[in-house]
């Protein structure tokens, strides 16, 4: 799989967990009301968890930008992880759910997200193997495919940025912000009593 396909999926899975997440969040509401501690923090905590894929993402693009599909990078985050821009996508899909103050919903969200990126990352894998063949099996065979192994950490000394690259995924990232002002909109239109409530979810 090509970088240029594997970025629009990436996009796909962006926009379609944010679909998801608006329909969750028109139907929805959760056994603490919008205004109780307990709800802030929950959508607080999922902000967290977007700004950490955004972060984390970006950071990963520093090692793999331009080089994937053509080069087996295995240093950095992906030394610890096989797959660190799409474990970064499935954390800020659980943070767009849990702007719903919902933590069923953020569970929802990442656990859909982590299924599409299994089945995407098993089709890129055997692409690698065919492109790099014993050396991604033995790197494969090291490295998990998306939980990250920190003791596993090794990095180079110097490091080729390709700054466009950097920035078209940083962009791409910033899509799962769009959840924190269309989750605040439905709670208001409930609010006001516009849209009913369907669903009441932990």
């Amino acid at each position: 799989m090509n970088i240029a396909k594997a970025r629009t999926i990436n996009n796909i899975v962006a926009f379609a967990a944010l679909a998801l997440a608006i329909f969750l969040f028109a139907i929805t509401d959760t056994i603490y009301p919008s205004g109780h501690p307990v709800h802030e923090l929950i959508e607080w905590a999922g902000i967290l968890l977007i700004v950490v894929c955004i972060l984390g993402r970006t950071w990963s693009s520093l090692y793999v930008a331009g080089r994937k599909g053509r080069e087996l990078t295995t240093s950095g985050p992906y030394s610890i992880c096989r797959n660190p821009l799409y474990f970064f996508s499935i954390i800020g899909a659980a943070g767009m759910g849990t702007q719903s103050g919902s933590v069923v919903i953020g569970l929802i969200c990442g656990a859909l997200a982590a299924i599409v990126f299994y089945l995407v990352s098993a089709q890129e894998e055997q692409s690698l193997t065919r492109l790099h063949g014993k050396k991604y099996r033995d790197y494969a065979a090291a490295i998990p495919r998306f939980i990250p192994r920190l003791e596993l950490w090794r990095d180079d000394k110097t490091l080729t940025i390709r700054p466009p690259r950097v920035l078209t995924t940083f962009i791409d990232a910033l899509v799962f912000l769009l959840s924190v002002p269309v989750a605040e909109g439905f709670e208001h239109l409930r609010e006001i009593g516009t849209i009913p409530t369907l669903l009441i979810l932990p």
